[in-house]
């Protein structure tokens, strides 16, 4: 049976309970399409931008432990696993921030293999002289935070 029409929420919002979830469904669909074999036209890597706007407009917060699109969804504060993130995405997950359009943040705990991910990905100038002093004062300043 082919269905055309799904019917779903957004942050779990919705007048009832018992709904699925459009954002954990069309992630679902798209990282196994080899299993469900379904094509749609949901653009996935806009979810956290759709997440975020319904948030907004609604005035109800995302749980920070809501799959997907939670806060801590891709949290990790541990250099050693933002390291392994950075070097096989899967190692940790079954998703990819960038699938649905997040970037992993640099926090106090991060590596310094995120922290010159991070400078390449920003497109800035530097040498690997640069590194271990710029290094030491980003580390300064997240000790703060």
């Amino acid at each position: 049976m082919v269905q055309d029409v799904f019917e779903g929420t957004i942050n779990g919002i919705r007048e009832r309970a018992g709904n699925a979830a459009l954002e954990e469904i069309a992630v679902a669909l798209n990282i196994r399409q080899d299993y469900y074999q379904v094509e749609t036209s949901i653009v996935v890597n806009e979810t956290i931008n759709t997440s975020e706007m319904v948030s907004r407009f609604s005035g109800i917060p995302v749980p920070k432990n809501k799959a997907v699109v939670g806060g801590n969804t891709f949290s990790h504060e541990s250099g050693i696993h933002q390291d392994g993130v950075l070097k096989n995405p899967l190692t940790y997950e079954n998703i990819t921030p960038e699938l649905v359009g997040v970037k992993i943040p640099l926090v106090k705990l991060s590596g310094r293999h995120a922290f010159v991910e991070k400078l390449r990905e920003l497109a800035l100038g530097f040498t690997e002289e640069d590194i271990k002093p710029l290094f030491a004062k980003f580390k300064a300043l997240a000790d703060k935070k």
